[in-house]
């Protein structure tokens, strides 16, 4: 029986498919536990409120810094061994989370835990591209992000049953520590996932050039590349945030969505979060990135203009937000598949991770903008403004993003040539 593009991969493609999947699934996992726990560490351990926000900021600045850093380690020491690294760097720092005894220890648990999760987002997602064959990298690559949805919904299951049979003060030490179980993971790619044939052949003919700095994204034809990745994310997540912040509460105070019903809507809107990855990436292989980025952006500024302006009920308010996760995912999956294909083997992962972490880190702003027009504004106001304004900077950029769909990655070679004069073929297949 065939089923789709999983049908048509190679046994290699396949193990590094799982190996990155499996560890962003996990990774998630671990991640999302944070959420799921504040509660009761407010409770238990005696977190404010403000020190519980610092929590998720000190995860979002780490991701930042660790998706450009494990670029820069995966692009000097080999995809396979960061990715490795990464996955064990998120479950030592969720494990050791279950150790804590204040906020200052779960800040620099947290803060390491986003490092890591960054830099494996980053490196998984370069060494597929690396892998997978041109005319399916952009279903692939995009559909690993449909792990975050699957670690997501592996820690809100998990959520009741440990805190169903322990006590609360015992419960969350428990759930930080079942982080300690991607690490698994490490053995099965030290055994199954060879590195990227592609960043082999590199270093083998490194000798014979001059190896690039790290700040060589900054310079030439690289710099374009880079300052457009960098404002396309900035705009693409500066609005998922403002949702991912503020949305819950508009729920609840504008939308008076029952708490009973909040279950149900974050199981449509993880179910969206699988699905959207998946269409995005049969339409980017199909279309081209540019206008797939173009329609998902359209798409979900529209449902964020329903959402927050628009004379609906509760029911359809519930509906929508399988649309929600649905478009927001695509277009985040579609983030570093897109940004790895527009540089050279030798800074690809350096630049594709600086695109992303830069844009994350400057991203983040947008949320505290929505407080501050909060403060003066109706909500749901203050959220479509600063959402919209977000979407329509990264609606610019893909404009102007140069179009590598199906681009042979051996000719986005060292001096620069742009991708969409290379050969578009199959030869970047690995075997």
């Amino acid at each position: 029986m065939r089923l789709g593009w999983w049908s048509e991969l190679t046994k290699l493609e396949r193990r590094t498919y799982l190996a990155a999947f499996g560890g962003l699934a996990l990774d998630s996992m671990d991640t999302t536990i944070y959420a799921l726990v504040t509660p009761t560490l407010i409770a238990v351990l005696g977190i404010t409120k403000p020190e519980a926000g610092l929590l998720a900021t000190v995860n979002l600045l780490g991701a930042a810094v660790g998706g450009w850093v494990g670029g820069i380690l995966a692009d000097r020491f080999g995809r396979v061994r960061v990715l490795q690294l990464t996955i064990l760097v998120v479950a030592l720092s969720t494990f050791a989370a279950a150790f804590a005894n204040g906020f200052a220890y779960l800040a620099v648990a947290r803060a390491i835990q986003g490092i890591g999760y960054g830099a494996e987002a980053a490196v998984g997602a370069v060494l597929v591209m690396e892998v997978v064959q041109a005319r399916l990298r952009g279903r692939v690559a995009s559909s690993i992000q449909s792990g975050y949805a699957v670690g997501n919904a592996i820690s809100v299951a998990l959520l009741p049953v440990l805190f169903g049979w322990l006590s609360p003060d015992l419960a969350w030490r428990c759930f930080f520590a079942i982080g300690l179980v991607p690490a698994i993971l490490v053995f099965f790619v030290r055994r199954f996932v060879p590195e990227s044939a592609l960043f082999v052949e590199q270093v083998r003919t490194a000798s014979t050039r001059e190896q690039k700095p790290f700040w060589t994204i900054f310079t030439g034809p690289y710099l374009f590349k880079t300052a457009i990745g960098t404002l396309f994310t900035t705009g693409t997540l500066g609005a998922a945030y403002v949702l991912i912040t503020w949305l819950p509460t508009y729920l609840v105070t504008v939308k008076h969505l029952e708490v009973g019903r909040t279950a149900g809507y974050l199981a449509l809107n993880i179910f969206g979060s699988f699905c959207g990855p998946i269409a995005f990436g049969y339409l980017a292989d199909r279309v081209g990135r540019r206008k797939s980025f173009m329609l998902f952006l359209v798409l979900q500024a529209t449902n964020v203009l329903v959402y927050t302006q628009g004379a609906i009920g509760a029911e359809t308010t519930f509906a929508l937000g399988f649309f929600l996760g649905a478009f927001q995912g695509g277009l985040a999956s579609g983030l570093m598949p897109t940004f790895s294909e527009l540089f050279p083997t030798a800074i690809r992962a350096n630049g594709a991770g600086f695109a992303l972490s830069a844009g994350r880190g400057l991203g983040s702003v947008v949320p505290g903008m929505t407080g501050i027009l909060a403060a003066h504004w109706p909500l749901g106001d203050a959220m479509v403004v600063c959402a919209l304004s977000a979407y329509a900077i990264a609606f610019a950029m893909a404009l102007i993003l140069p179009e590598a769909a199906g681009v042979d990655l051996r000719a986005v070679d060292d001096e620069g040539l742009e991708p969409e004069f290379a050969h578009r073929g199959d030869r970047a297949k690995t075997t």
